[in-house]
């Protein structure tokens, strides 16, 4: 694979095929024969490494290369068996903050890369190269958030990133192994944070509103199971089929998937007299359903978390993400997963693991299956479809908008896929009084 070259006055030089087939030299000056062989030895392995033969460069190579003097380690570097001294010297520091300089996420993600990074920085420092990191390094700092009061999905989240950074490292060819690559992530789902919003909770808040913009905020969330603030402020009033009862949300955190961008959810019974209101009093040529609320300085959370108060409720936990759970939790008693994760946006294995709650009411109606052996407190809609939409109030033919007659008297047999569904008074509520 390598063999050594004698030169006249003792120079010697070895010469390998490269990767790419190419014939390379490495001239190693004034050297004796069994420097030289030695040194052919150690470029067989670089050479293996190099072309993949070999995963990882063993510890014993590894020493070897941090050995070599400069010039000779250069040379090396130019034919490509090393990394240049300044990547392998490479810092903490220096490696997050080139990683952030390149980073092209959603805010919300860029937060979550960020909370790790500092929480790296802060038990490493950012002078530490990153080689000298090993897996016992990254044990202890798995345990230094834990020791820090974090919960532990939080502490899955921040593992799971360091994951991500030290794997992109071995990519960037700044270390040959990540030491967090065995490291336990652990779940992302903190139990305590779950929390069912009922029909009686709901009605207060909505009641509790200031404003009819507000109101479809909440209704959206609840009702619609939208994700808050994104899908709320990029829906459209020509994102709205009133025709066949339904709505295309643009979803800016699933836009990366394959057909993720977008979805249709349909016009629920309980969210349609607020869609409706907000629909009256838009102003003509006015382009999104949502106007106010649109400053990035705006805390939706904090002005939702007063009106809860106002409510006379304590605020749940997670004041949003709560609300589309209730929604997927509720909408799963009546259709199928697979047709319920499409109005929502995520996935059977998502919803299962971060969205689906079992419920009191559940409880009662298992109890009540089992003490009189009757099953028509969980009877499917597929039985009785007309008890979902019955009597929905939608926009009339007279109605106008934007100077405009809307043109739409009822929702027509498409709703749900064209399931024959009739339309209904009280949706949901209905269906749930009964069980």
């Amino acid at each position: 694979m390598a063999s050594v070259i004698c030169d006249p006055n003792g120079l010697k030089r070895i010469q390998f095929i490269a990767s790419d087939g190419s014939k390379k030299t490495i001239r190693l000056g004034k050297a004796t024969t069994k420097q030289a062989d030695a040194f052919k030895v150690r470029i067989e392995q670089l050479v293996l490494i190099a072309t993949g033969a070999t995963p990882v460069m063993d510890d014993e190579t590894a020493r070897w290369v941090a050995g070599l003097g400069g010039k000779i380690h250069s040379r090396m570097a130019k034919v490509g068996l090393v990394q240049p001294r300044e990547r392998t010297s490479a810092t903490l520091g220096k490696f997050l903050a080139d990683f952030q300089t390149n980073l092209h996420v959603k805010p919300a993600t860029e937060i979550a890369y960020g909370q790790a990074c500092t929480n790296l920085l802060e038990y490493f420092g950012e002078n530490r190269g990153l080689r000298s990191i090993e897996p016992a390094d990254a044990d202890q700092w798995r345990k230094y958030l834990q020791e820090s009061g974090l919960s532990e999905a939080t502490v899955s989240r921040r593992v799971g990133v360091a994951k991500h950074l030290f794997r992109l490292a071995v990519r960037w060819k700044l270390i040959s192994q990540s030491p967090f690559a065995d490291v336990r992530a652990g779940g992302q789902v903190n139990p305590a944070r779950m929390f069912f919003v009922t029909q009686d909770m709901t009605q207060k808040v909505l009641d509790a509103c200031p404003d009819v913009q507000w109101k479809l905020l909440f209704a959206l969330s609840r009702y619609g199971g939208l994700r808050c603030p994104s899908e709320h402020l990029g829906l459209r009033w020509g994102d709205i089929d009133w025709e066949r009862s339904r709505f295309l949300v643009h979803s800016p955190k699933t836009e990366h998937l394959v057909g993720g961008g977008k979805r249709w959810v349909p016009i629920f019974p309980e969210l349609l007299p607020y869609l409706r209101d907000v629909y009256e009093a838009a102003e003509p040529g006015t382009e999104y359903v949502i106007t106010r609320y649109r400053q990035k300085n705006t805390n939706l959370r904090t002005h939702l978390e007063r009106i809860i108060k106002r409510a006379g409720l304590d605020p749940w936990p997670k004041l949003f993400a709560n609300l589309r759970s209730s929604r997927e939790t509720e909408l799963c008693q009546f259709f199928p997963v697979h047709m319920v994760c499409k109005w929502i946006g995520n996935t059977p294995r998502i919803a299962q693991q971060h969205y689906l709650q079992v419920t009191d009411e559940h409880f009662e109606q298992a109890a009540m299956i089992l003490t009189t052996g009757s099953k028509k407190a969980t009877q499917n809609p597929t039985q009785q479809p007309d008890v979902l939409l019955r009597n929905a109030s939608y926009p009339t033919e007279e109605s106008t908008f934007c100077g405009q007659k809307r043109g739409i008297a009822t929702p027509d047999e498409d709703l749900m896929g064209r399931a024959g569904i009739e339309p209904a008074t009280q949706g949901f509520s209905v269906l749930c009084s009964t069980s």
